[in-house]
């Protein structure tokens, strides 16, 4: 009896030392993730990952950005001084110029293009508190944006006031006949803008000013005759160049809207108003999209 006895208390100090051995293993799993957590407070790169995609993040705008765009244009182009320069100059010193100013006549209308705009912009931005300034250089290439204007001649006779030998005889008449072509073709063009915009949470609303310059090929031939009291033969002008450059101004609206912390997408309104060309003025109104980043 007394051999089972101890027999019972050996099992019995087996059993105590597995469930205390259990205990302690149970203690190490369950403290475990703490202590881990504990250590990786102090990880130097602690919240980087979520920083990165966090709301604040989107809302940085300063620093450069850069970007492809495309979009559809429209040059609205003015023809109807095309003519006026020369055919004032051909009529120097008739009492036609005097009192009757054919030079001022309509003779070429206006004309609409509708074309596509592709190209890339560069800029840089400063950001205080939500205001946002910066500058911006982009070149654009166009297609299919050339117009032209004609006028068939139309012969017109005029009276007015002269001096004759006969006193008896004191208004005179003239026949003037005009005819006129020209075309204007936008080849590409370059801007240099200034921007200023309030950000809120991921969208950057703007507006711009800034100079252009634009590439143009035009051609135009303008004829004139008179006859009656001044006498004109028939005249020919004919004037051509392609990349002429002309200068301009630009100014507009968009917004940027942040896709991720340096990946943003642009929709944007511009209009150029160009300087003239042998009398032929344009405005190129264009809506774009873009795609760019910041960095």
């Amino acid at each position: 009896m007394i051999c089972v006895t101890r027999d019972n208390s050996a099992a019995a100090r087996r059993r105590r030392w597995r469930l205390r051995a259990g205990v302690a293993m149970l203690a190490v799993i369950l403290l475990a993730p703490a202590a881990a957590a504990a250590d990786l407070d102090d990880f130097p790169l602690r919240g980087s990952y979520s920083d990165m995609f966090s709301t604040k993040s989107y809302s940085r705008w300063d620093g450069w950005n850069f970007g492809v765009q495309a979009g559809v244009a429209n040059m609205d182009t003015d023809f109807s001084n095309a003519a006026t320069q020369w055919i004032a100059d051909s009529l120097n010193n008739t009492v036609l110029k005097d009192q009757v100013h054919p030079e001022n006549w309509a003779l070429l209308s206006n004309n609409i293009a509708h074309g596509q705009s592709y190209g890339a912009f560069l800029g840089y931005n400063f950001q205080w508190d939500q205001l946002v300034v910066g500058f911006d250089m982009a070149y654009n290439y166009t297609s299919s944006m050339n117009s032209s204007s004609s006028a068939t001649p139309i012969p017109l006779t005029v009276t007015f006031s002269c001096t004759t030998p006969d006193p008896a005889i004191t208004t005179c008449t003239d026949t003037v006949a005009r005819s006129a072509t020209a075309s204007l073709k936008l080849v590409d063009h370059a801007t240099v803008r200034g921007r200023a915009g309030y950000a809120f949470g991921q969208f950057l609303p703007y507006a711009f000013v800034g100079g252009a310059v634009g590439r143009f090929d035009y051609a135009a031939t303008v004829t004139l005759a008179v006859s009656g009291y001044d006498n004109i033969p028939l005249t020919r002008l004919t004037t051509t160049k392609n990349g002429a450059i002309v200068g301009g101004f630009t100014a507009g609206l968009g917004m940027d809207v942040a896709l991720l912390p340096n990946v943003f997408v642009r929709g944007e309104w511009e209009f150029v108003g160009f300087a003239p060309i042998s009398g032929i003025r344009a405005n190129l109104n264009t809506a774009r999209v873009a795609l760019g980043v910041k960095f």
